[in-house]
């Protein structure tokens, strides 16, 4: 069959000729390798944070000007009508992969720029205030030359701070704000970062200790111009939108919560949906597979109070869980030691799970004390370069809220066999695009980093019937997501009767509840991707067992999962039906001839 080309001109130069105009075939393949470089191109002359090492970009914060903006939507604009050129289906796996993550990436751009989501640069929990002071661990400072181009950004924060509470008013002039409840206390993150000694701010962190190459007298000047610079610029731009944030967007903040009651809101959380799902399902549908997995999973556990001997209904002893002391850590360190202990007997297991293990380790940490009062149980801190390691972070705030019986299905969630193991993967994939390797798609992430709590079962944990029900009240936490965030922002639900839900339904402290629910309001869709990537996952493993059979090779089949890094769940399915196929052509040919 005779093969469709992308057709682009170039100039080709004729022995004896002059320059010509004329048309050169290119193969889908080519096509879409020139499009990837386009795309990076455009990545390191926009994106300063993402490419801190190209050109000047160390130098540079993002220029979120109106201009801007809609400059770079225009650029997007057009690569994605590059590629959706593309005949996909000519393409190699490698290359479908490639084309399916930056169809995903290019896309979201645009419609957060249709929906005008940078009028809203904040959760519950984090925002911009947040994500631009990790800025200091993006550079290896070696040469005064980098604390230099570090000083150069810090002289840019007061810029920075004005566009995005810019746009933050535009927000409230539009309607497009964070629900005001949500933000209760919200400015205490912000104060944070406001120190009475600037050597204690987490931008001085980098001059505490500077690299002997560089004279003595030049570290001083450069530790007087940061001490300056946090004083002068950085301080006032945490006060000026601490101010902002409590007498001006707050007060004015909406008082709905439902994506669904924003400008085009319907449109809007649909395309939540899709993007935080990457499967085309209704919000209706998703809320109805909720309750069928809440009812499943609330079988299992009403078996372990059974085991346990409780003598009491399922409230009571939920509240038993939420209140008894033998389930909490008495101190901060206790619970960092626990989740230590925890993943490292993990890390003994994961040989025994996949054939492939990355470089890359992962420490256990602190959440940072100055989001750790509104911020989620636990989370994964990727590295910021290749001589860092990644940070599993746990709460410590609250230890009474910290319960002991989760701390095995968090560790392997946000550590291994979850998120660090499947994130140091993806980023020492080899011979792909950089994008790749940079880019997190939640539903296969978080899908993962739920399997991953289903493999400690696997993996001899949960030998605790109380660990056990833990795990069972982190799965049914996921489940309550589907029906809580499609309850909220697309079924009417208020958030006290998805606080209700969720309460009644799991052993998460009430803490945890109300954190929980104020983040599924600030982030709409985002809470359906771990229950559903990890349904998709199953299924996987499902089909290749019973199509493999004894040929099924667990640890092989988790590298299949792993290998290619994140991609779309529609992708994924394609490239483990293909290992199936393939694994079964393998197995036909060595079969003995009757």
């Amino acid at each position: 069959m005779k093969l469709l080309r992308v057709v682009f001109c170039c100039c080709i130069l004729l022995v004896g000729c002059s320059v010509v105009q004329q048309p050169v075939t290119l193969s889908a393949d080519q096509a879409l390798a020139q499009v990837i470089t386009q795309e990076h191109t455009f990545r390191t002359q926009t994106d300063p944070l993402s490419y801190p090492d190209y050109a000047k970009n160390n130098t540079l914060l993002p220029d979120l000007s109106a201009a801007t903006l809609a400059a770079n939507n225009a650029s997007v604009t057009k690569l994605y009508q590059q590629l959706k050129k593309i005949p996909k289906q000519q393409l190699s796996q490698a290359n479908q992969i490639n084309w399916a993550v930056m169809a995903y990436n290019l896309k979201n751009e645009l419609d957060s720029y249709r929906f005008n989501e940078y009028y809203m640069p904040l959760t519950s929990e984090s925002g911009f205030h947040v994500d631009i002071s990790f800025i200091g661990q993006q550079v290896d400072f070696k040469k005064a030359q980098d604390y230099q181009a570090y000083l150069s950004r810090l002289s840019e924060l007061p810029r920075y701070f004005e566009q995005q509470m810019y746009w933050m008013k535009q927000g409230i002039a539009s309607g497009i704000t964070q629900p005001k409840v949500v933000l209760a206390g919200f400015e205490q993150s912000i104060a944070a970062y406001i120190k009475k000694d600037p050597k204690t701010s987490v931008y001085y962190q980098p001059f505490i200790t500077m690299p002997s190459s560089i004279d003595p007298a030049e570290q001083e000047k450069l530790r007087a111009r940061a001490v300056q610079l946090i004083t002068k610029a950085v301080y006032p731009s945490y006060h000026k939108y601490y101010q902002f944030m409590v007498n001006d967007y707050r007060p004015h903040a909406r008082t709905t919560i439902a994506a669904s009651a924003l400008p085009n809101g319907a449109e809007y959380y649909q395309n939540r949906v899709d993007y935080y799902t990457t499967l085309k399902l209704t919000a209706n549908e998703i809320h109805q597979l909720g309750l069928k997995e809440v009812a499943r999973i609330h079988q299992q556990m009403l078996k372990i109070i059974q085991k346990v001997g409780f003598k009491g209904d399922f409230a009571s002893f939920i509240k038993f869980l939420r209140t008894s002391p033998q389930f909490y850590a008495k101190t901060p360190d206790e619970l960092l030691k626990d989740a230590a202990y925890i993943a490292k007997k993990m890390d003994g297991k994961l040989p025994s799970l996949f054939k492939t293990l990355p470089r890359n380790t992962y420490g256990v940490a602190p959440v940072p004390a100055n989001i750790a009062p509104k911020y989620t149980t636990g989370r994964y801190s990727p590295p910021a370069r290749d001589d860092q390691a990644g940070s599993y972070w746990v709460n410590t705030y609250r230890l009474d809220r910290r319960p002991l019986y989760v701390l095995e299905a968090l560790t392997f969630h946000e550590a291994v066999p979850g998120h660090h193991l499947q994130g140091a993967i993806a980023r020492e994939m080899k011979d792909v695009p950089e994008f790749r390797k940079n880019t997190y798609i939640s539903a296969f992430g978080e899908g993962w980093g739920l399997y991953a709590e289903f493999l400690g079962i696997e993996a001899g944990f949960y030998q605790d019937p109380y660990s056990q029900f833990g795990r069972l009240t982190y799965e049914m936490w996921r489940a309550c997501r589907l029906v809580v965030d499609t309850g909220m922002h697309s079924e009417g639900w208020s958030r006290e009767r998805a606080i209700n839900y969720l309460a009644s339904n799991t052993a998460l402290s009430m803490h945890n509840v109300h954190t929980e629910i104020d983040r599924y309001i600030s982030w709409p869709g985002q809470a359906l991707s771990y229950k559903m990537g990890e349904l998709t996952i199953k299924g996987l493993r499902k089909k290749a067992a019973t199509v493999l059979g004894e040929q099924f090779d667990l640890r092989e089949f988790h590298d299949q999962i792993l290998k290619n890094g994140s991609m779309p769940l529609t992708m994924l399915t394609q490239v483990i039906n293909h290992y199936i196929m393939e694994k079964q052509q393998k197995i036909l040919k060595t079969k003995p001839a009757k």
